[in-house]
């Protein structure tokens, strides 16, 4: 009885007490209320990448895609809010002789570099390194592919004749698609929409090739995140021949280390996982962080992103929850790494597995400076190497009657994400799908999908790969899928 009447004369007195306080409390709430983030504690990272990413894609556009400095800063940069500089001239280096640039001043804002390394093209390094640590930075040297392409016929080498497009493809059709996909302001795009390339291919062989002005069958661009497909082609093999796992958690350290390792939620996380962008990690791309923080730092400011990509927090069960994350990607690629033992081995893999197979010679696989490579978006190559990828993924994965990927991975980078069925089922595993919500394209189609306007179709149900390279800038918004129908109304058939 006495316990009772100490409780009840405690809840009468805590409630006197927070009564008492409830005023101080509402101002101290609406004081919160008036409050906003305004001040951008990132600012100075957002400068340093932004000196990067010009140093980037001025190196690789000069040595890795052989253009010109006004072809870069006309297209390559324009997506950039305040380039440094001009085709004429600014406060940017471009050392010819050691294919390198350097941008920015020695300011408040450290000067950003980058330079081409032969087989991987341009590397990015850390403001605190400068052209005498050129050498230091990974190289890969491999043979090139025996003969002359030119002479080669398509699709192993560039040698395509004229054909007769037949009965089954409307020519004018075909045309006017092409016209879609160039002049966008007079087919509902914007003048911002800059496309590069088109290639069509229908039952293996090219009925339609056109390439803006500036860009030729030879010019390399960077595939953004188109790279992710050939990453996740990458994987396949390895899966396939039991070197990796798609449900086992994945091979890696995280980061930071823990005294009890063994007790990191994030053990669970599985391949499967961070194909379908569902591992459940601290999201770090996103909500304007994107180039501010992140893979941003990795890609443009020479960091590692390996350890970049080890080093975040699981806040969700993973699988349940998709966000899109370049380190996911990151993370699949460090497990490739571990699988395949050593790091030349891992250096020559991608050419050796796939590129050397089907003929991909114009395709470079960019690294950071610690050698580990940024499939996620750092890849160049030309269009009809993309065409070449696109119809492995035709063929069920076979090319000139080897297996090169099992038609279960293909399988499987074609089923929804789990955690996209709310939301369309618009994503598989680092393919894009057909969403639920449109009915005007074939449904077993599937893309590749790259910033800038990076595409690679596949619409099995009508033999067709489709590419289409740009240089998208400003609100881009290109849309894949309005181009298949566009080009389908050709297909007769």
């Amino acid at each position: 009885m006495l316990k009772l009447l100490a409780s009840a004369a405690f809840r009468a007195l805590t409630t006197l007490f927070f009564v008492s306080l409830a005023p101080n409390i509402s101002s101290v709430a609406d004081a919160r209320a008036q409050q906003h983030g305004s001040f951008d504690y990132w600012q100075q990272n957002r400068e340093i990448i932004q000196r990067g990413v010009q140093a980037m894609l001025l190196c690789n556009g000069l040595f890795t895609s052989d253009r010109t400095l006004d072809q870069v800063y006309s297209q390559e940069l324009r997506y950039l809010r305040q380039p440094i500089g001009t085709a004429d001239g600014g406060d940017y280096v471009v050392d010819w002789q050691r294919k390198a640039v350097a941008v920015g001043d020695e300011g408040r804002v450290p000067v950003v570099r980058a330079a081409y390394r032969q087989g991987l093209g341009c590397v990015s390094m850390p403001p605190d390194q400068t052209f005498d640590d050129i050498d230091a930075l990974p190289i890969l040297v491999t043979p090139p592919l025996p003969g002359d392409p030119a002479m080669i016929p398509w699709p192993d080498g560039d040698l395509v004749p004229p054909i007769d497009l037949g009965p089954d493809i409307d020519a004018d059709a075909l045309r006017a698609a092409s016209d879609w996909a160039f002049d966008r302001v007079g087919h509902g795009g914007t003048e911002e929409q800059v496309t590069l390339s088109l290639i069509i291919v229908h039952e293996g062989l090219i009925i339609h090739e056109r390439y803006a002005p500036g860009v030729d069958v030879n010019t390399r661009t960077r595939t953004w995140s188109t790279a992710k497909s050939i990453a996740v082609t990458l994987f396949g093999m390895l899966v396939d021949n039991g070197k990796m796992e798609l449900d086992a958690p994945l091979d890696i350290e995280w980061l930071p280390e823990t005294r009890s390792p063994t007790g990191d939620p994030r053990r669970t996380i599985t391949l499967r996982h961070v194909l379908n962008m569902s591992s459940g990690l601290y999201p770090i791309d996103n909500q304007g962080l994107e180039y501010a923080t992140g893979s941003g730092i990795s890609y443009w400011a020479g960091a590692s992103s390996v350890d970049g990509a080890r080093n975040r927090a699981l806040i969700r069960e993973p699988g349940t929850s998709w966000d899109y994350e370049n380190y996911d990607t990151i993370l699949a690629v460090y497990a490739m790494k571990r699988a395949l033992g050593d790091a030349q081995t891992y250096l020559e893999f991608p050419r050796a597995a796939l590129f050397d197979k089907i003929g991909m010679r114009n395709t470079i696989p960019g690294v950071d400076r610690f050698g580990d490579f940024i499939l996620s978006s750092q890849v160049y190559t030309n269009a009809r190497d993309l065409a070449r990828f696109g119809l492995l993924y035709l063929n069920d994965g076979v090319w000139n009657g080897e297996r090169l990927l099992s038609s279960s991975w293909i399988d499987f980078v074609r089923t929804p994400a789990p955690a996209t069925a709310e939301r369309g089922n618009f994503y598989g595993g680092q393919w894009w799908l057909v969403p639920d919500s449109r009915d005007d394209v074939p449904s077993d189609a599937y893309s590749t999908a790259g910033n800038r306007g990076q595409y690679v179709i596949v619409v099995p149900s009508h033999d067709l790969v489709i590419v289409r390279r740009g240089l998208d800038y400003g609100r881009q918004g290109f849309n894949r899928w309005d181009l298949t129908r566009e080009v389908l109304k050709a297909i007769t058939r």
